[in-house]
């Protein structure tokens, strides 16, 4: 990855109650590079933990996480798959933790389990891979965590069948909303799993860096001005992922006093498009594969004739059969996967949340003061698996 040139982010510019979040959206570029730095010295390790594993032609890889870091797994899964040659899955922890055996059917299936996780302490994170070991006759746990110090890393840290691998200490984002955490998992898993497989992943910390420095911060004023009381994201494959974690991120640091829904750019007609209003703003991320680009342009072209001018906006890689008016171009990002196109593209979600809720008068770094949703999930039960 090239080396990224340290956020300046505007100080003046940070809302009231939000200077982890702030910081913690403009920090990402350099910690990409730090992350992919920490891969790359871990790479030996890495690969004799994995090699044998991947030299199973049954292996079944499982992606798995619970909100934000659920979906880091269905944004990767598809290039990982490409990647190793081999079966890849995301699934919930919350899944796994509520309906383990639909989950893991086949015992005898050399299964590697990824965990995402940014404190590890989530109850359903824990129990994720207590139930896999308790299920399956031979599972090995890959996991990407920022807490060196979380019940998940210490449980597995000198375990022979795991390997941990943590993120930059700064990734351990310390505002409600995962932002940080998120990209620098995401990158631990494309550099770990698929390393010079995946395009993009050098070029991606230079279109984030181009997006803080450049015209974006006042073209999302412009869309937040128009005072939406509601936002569809929408995108295809990888990307239908990314707009899922972009209306994660608008209901959390809104506290919910702004409306999301996400969906698939085909999917969307079939009936969730009645969720649209005059006030409501769209948000399609373009993919660079030639054939599903061609959805993602038609379903762009439909909300944009159908919505007041400005409220409709594309991130994409390539302009062309986009209005540069409407597009927050993601430069130098044209040749990437999806899952690494997703990378600069989250940060456009992230900071149009952050506006969102500077907007609502909100505190974005804890935008839940009463405690009724919390940073680490809080009131969960797990309950003891029958013996199978």
């Amino acid at each position: 990855m090239k080396t990224a040139v340290p956020e300046t982010p505007d100080h003046s510019a940070v809302p009231h109650g939000g200077a982890h979040t702030h910081r913690e959206i403009h920090q990402q570029p350099r910690l990409w590079a730090e992350m992919a730095s920490r891969v790359a010295q871990e790479r030996s390790a890495l690969d004799a933990f994995l090699a044998p594993l991947l030299a199973e032609d049954r292996l079944r890889i499982v992606l798995t996480g619970a909100g934000t870091s659920a979906y880091a797994g269905q944004i990767v899964r598809s290039a990982l798959r490409r990647a190793t040659g081999r079966t890849v899955e995301a699934v919930a922890t919350t899944d796994i933790t509520a309906d383990p055996t639909a989950c893991f059917e086949e015992r005898d299936r050399p299964t590697l389990l990824v965990s995402f996780a940014r404190s590890g302490n989530s109850p359903e994170s824990i129990a994720a891979t207590e139930i896999a070991d308790q299920l399956l006759d031979q599972c090995a746990h890959l996991l990407i965590t920022c807490n060196a110090e979380g019940s998940l890393a210490a449980r597995h840290q000198d375990r022979a069948d795991s390997y941990v691998l943590l993120t930059p200490p700064e990734a351990e984002d310390q505002g409600f909303a995962m932002t940080s955490s998120l990209t620098c998992m995401l990158l631990g898993a494309l550099h770990s799993l698929g390393g010079s497989h995946i395009r993009g992943l050098d070029d991606c910390a230079d279109a984030a860096t181009a997006l803080l420095s450049g015209e974006l911060p006042g073209r999302i004023a412009e869309l937040t001005d128009r005072a939406p009381d509601r936002f569809v994201y929408l995108g295809s494959g990888a990307l239908q992922a990314l707009a899922g974690e972009s209306s994660l991120k608008l209901l959390e640091l809104t506290g919910g006093a702004v409306t999301a829904l996400s969906d698939s750019s085909l999917g969307f007609r079939h009936g969730p498009k009645a969720f649209l209003t005059q006030r409501t703003a769209a948000v399609v991320y373009v993919s660079n594969d030639p054939y599903t680009r061609q959805y993602d342009l038609d379903i762009f072209r439909e909300l944009s004739a159908g919505l007041p001018a400005g409220q409709v906006v594309a991130v994409a890689a390539r302009p062309d059969g986009l209005p540069a008016e409407h597009t927050w171009l993601l430069d130098g990002m044209a040749d990437a996967d999806d899952a690494t196109l997703a990378l600069p593209a989250v940060l456009c979600a992230q900071l149009v949340a952050l506006a969102a809720s500077q907007a609502c008068g909100m505190r974005p770094d804890n935008p839940f003061p009463d405690g009724e949703v919390n940073r680490v999930v809080q009131g969960v039960t797990i309950h003891p698996l029958p013996a199978r």
